[in-house]
C-alpha cells in the first residue's frame, strides 16, 4: 500500500498484480473517491495534482449509507455509519459477527440501532435500522445491505443534549444496573439466611428443652432409685 498526502489530500493506493486501486480523500471538500485501472488513477492523480479536484466513484463522508458503498476497511465503514447515526440522532451496536472458517477472521458485521420500540401485545421490540457489512476479496468492506427506518423516534444531532451517552457512560449505566440487581439479590439471600436462622435457632431451643426434661426425668429416676435401696 503506498500513500501520498497534498495540502487538502490523502491518496492511498492498493497495487496487485492485476488491479490499481486509489482512494482519494479530499479534507477540503470532506470527499472520499474510489479509483480503479492504472490509466484512471493515473488521469486522477494528475488531475489532483493540477487541480485538486476528484471524480470517480465518490462516497462523501456525510452522506446516507447505501448498498455498495466501498471502504478501506472494516473500522473505517463503521466510523462512517457510526458519525451517520450521530447526525440522524441513534446510537449503534454490533448486532452479528461471522467469522472465516479458514484463517478466524472477520468477514462480516452487522451493525444497528440500539433503540428498540413498545408494543402493547409483545412488548419491546429491537430497532431493525442497520447495515450489513461484507469484506471482499480484495480486502475492502462493502454495504451489503441497509436499513433505513426505524421503529421508535429519533432526535437529530442538533437537537441531542451534550449530556448525550457515550460508550463509556452507557457501560457504566449497564454495569450500575447490574451492581443494583446483585445488591437485591443479597438482601434477598441475607433476609432468607437470617429466617433460616431464626427457625435454626427455634428449633434448637425446642431441642435443649426437651433434652432438659429428659435430663431431669433421669435424675429423679436416679434419686429415686437410691432412696428405694437405703
Amino acid at each position: 500500500m503506498e500513500r501520498g498526502k497534498g495540502p487538502s489530500l490523502v491518496c492511498f493506493q492498493l497495487l496487485i498484480p492485476t488491479l490499481k486501486l486509489c482512494l482519494h480523500l479530499n479534507t477540503k471538500k470532506n470527499r472520499l473517491t474510489l479509483f480503479s485501472s492504472g490509466s484512471q488513477m493515473d488521469e486522477a492523480n494528475e488531475r489532483v495534482e493540477k487541480t485538486g479536484e476528484t471524480s470517480g466513484c465518490e462516497v462523501q463522508t456525510n452522506q446516507e449509507p447505501h448498498e455498495g458503498m466501498v471502504f478501506e476497511s472494516e473500522s473505517t465503514a463503521k466510523s462512517f455509519y457510526d458519525d451517520y447515526a450521530r447526525r440522524v440522532g441513534f446510537q449503534t451496536r454490533v448486532m452479528s459477527s461471522r467469522k472465516s472458517e479458514r484463517d478466524g477472521s472477520v468477514i462480516s458485521r452487522g451493525v444497528g440501532c440500539r433503540g428498540s420500540s413498545e408494543n402493547r401485545s409483545k412488548g419491546h421490540e429491537s430497532c431493525l435500522a442497520m447495515v450489513l457489512l461484507k469484506k471482499e476479496k480484495l480486502g475492502t468492506w462493502v454495504i451489503r445491505r441497509f436499513v433505513r427506518d426505524h421503529n421508535h423516534p429519533i432526535v437529530p444531532h442538533s437537537h441531542i443534549s451534550r449530556r448525550e451517552l457515550d460508550e463509556k457512560d452507557i457501560r457504566i449505566q449497564e454495569l450500575t444496573a447490574e451492581l443494583r440487581v446483585k445488591r437485591r439479590l443479597s438482601t434477598t439471600y441475607k433476609e432468607q439466611l437470617i429466617t433460616f436462622m431464626k427457625d435454626v435457632e427455634d428449633h434448637n431451643g425446642h431441642l435443649s428443652t426437651k433434652i432438659q426434661l429428659v435430663y431431669d426425668n433421669l435424675k429423679k429416676l436416679e434419686r429415686d432409685e437410691l432412696l428405694r435401696r437405703k
